[in-house]
């Protein structure tokens, strides 16, 4: 699927933000946890999710997705059929490695297709193995590549995360989750999506504390047997989007239900470069605990560079998945930007794909990016990159840019985005899908 846009427009009007990919792939995984019937609630239509599904179904997982209201019911096997798993998919999905744990629960030994997704260098899963060692959880690599897990003696204990990732401390959560005791994770992610698998594990019984902090105590249970709702709260990257979107096409749009708690840090840093906005009274989502709240981002901003490099940081730093949105904002920023991408060996190098466009950029190396505004961007023909945040930076610089421009091979985009094109066309862009 390729998107033919014709750019230079003035956007208006209202978007909702969609439920997260990463909170909705995160409670996919933990629902195999529970022997009962799982309910997630208003699951996102999205190629990530696709591929998990796939991946579940060729295990013995049951699963049933409501086509009109999204919601999806759960019912794993008595017995997982590892022989005849979907490599496929699973290759396809760096998600795939949020299984490990729940099968864990339910199988001493088996092997694991190796996680895929956005190629972005190199990513280890040292976070997940060192800490699932210390819980009797053994990771080793096969000779064909693939994952060896072994369980023995499987303990509650204190963790100590070799950072605070995201993935790595999804899986540990799930690890304590059925391991009777008192387990301590510390230097935990206390990110969005970490924070909605806690919520549900609560709804499982298992009782969790310090639920937005970098050191959660988990209290295991024996077994999880029962019917449980899960409700994946709104994206948060998502919404950040739409905010990049707005500010660099210059154009008044109102972002509803955005998890404001995941973003203020990303408002402030763009109130400083001059973006004007007004934020609404926060209210709750259905998960009963994310906060939401409305963003109105005005037109008309002067933008102005910061002395100050943009950088992500753990919560409740910028978002690393936000980092890339002020590229493109920084390419209508007078003075220059330097974007700071500590984390990613090679994302930053997928940003200057921007340079086609005509902004003025300069790679300092794999991590940094020194960007001179404000630029006139123009039209151009590219291929996505195969990572789906640089590829929707790519999608916000061609609707600023003057004239028709192709984005091709836009599969990394619908990984993580559910109709994108649908939605921006009702906002005033002109975008149309072309079949390959």
């Amino acid at each position: 699927m390729d998107y033919s846009i014709t750019g230079g427009k003035k956007l208006a009007g209202n978007v909702d933000t969609n439920i997260s990919k990463n909170a909705s792939v995160a409670l996919l995984a933990a629902s195999l946890l529970n022997r009962g019937m799982t309910t997630l609630k208003r699951m996102p239509r999205i190629e990530e999710v696709k591929r998990l599904i796939e991946v579940l179904e060729s295990v013995g997982v049951s699963v049933v997705w409501d086509t009109d209201t999204g919601d999806m019911t759960i019912q794993p096997p008595e017995k997982f059929d590892l022989e005849n798993i979907n490599r496929e998919a699973a290759e396809k999905t760096r998600s795939i490695a949020l299984f490990i744990a729940p099968l864990a629960h339910a199988m001493k030994e088996f092997v694991l297709p190796k996680p895929g997704g956005c190629r972005l260098g190199s990513r280890t899963l040292t976070a997940h193995i060192d800490a699932f060692k210390a819980l009797g959880i053994e990771i080793t690599d096969t000779d064909s590549g693939d994952f060896h897990i072994s369980v023995s003696e499987p303990r509650a204990r204190e963790v100590v995360m070799y950072e605070a990732s995201d993935t790595g401390t999804e899986s540990i959560l799930m690890a304590a989750a059925k391991l009777p005791g008192t387990t301590t994770i510390r230097f935990a992610s206390a990110n969005y999506m970490v924070q909605d698998l806690c919520v549900f594990l609560e709804q499982c019984g298992v009782r969790i504390e310090g639920i937005g902090t970098a050191t959660l105590i988990v209290h295991g249970v024996e077994e999880i047997d029962k019917d449980a709702v899960g409700h994946p709260s709104e994206d948060p990257i998502e919404s950040m989007f739409f905010i990049s979107l707005a500010v660099t096409t210059d154009s008044a749009l109102t972002i509803r239900r955005a998890p404001i708690d995941f973003l203020e840090l990303e408002l402030l840093t763009l109130g400083k470069m001059g973006v004007k906005y007004e934020r609404g009274d926060a209210y709750t989502a259905e998960n009963g605990r994310t906060r939401l709240a409305d963003i109105e981002i005005k037109n008309g901003s002067r933008l102005v560079a910061l002395d100050e490099k943009i950088a992500s940081r753990p919560y409740p730093g910028i978002n690393i998945d936000n980092l890339p949105f002020f590229v493109p904002i920084a390419t209508q920023a007078r003075g220059r930007t330097l974007i700071h991408d500590w984390v990613y060996e090679n994302r930053a190098v997928y940003y200057m794909e921007m340079k086609k466009f005509g902004a003025d950029m300069v790679l300092a190396d794999p991590h940094r990016v020194f960007i001179e505004g404000p630029t006139q961007l123009h039209a151009a023909d590219i291929e996505a990159p195969p990572a789906l945040r640089p590829a929707t930076i790519l999608l916000i610089g061609m609707l600023a840019a003057e004239g028709e421009s192709t984005l091709r091979n836009v599969y990394p985009i619908n990984r993580g985005y559910e109709n994108l094109h649908e939605r921006l066309g009702k906002l005033g862009a002109e975008i149309e899908v072309v079949e390959g």
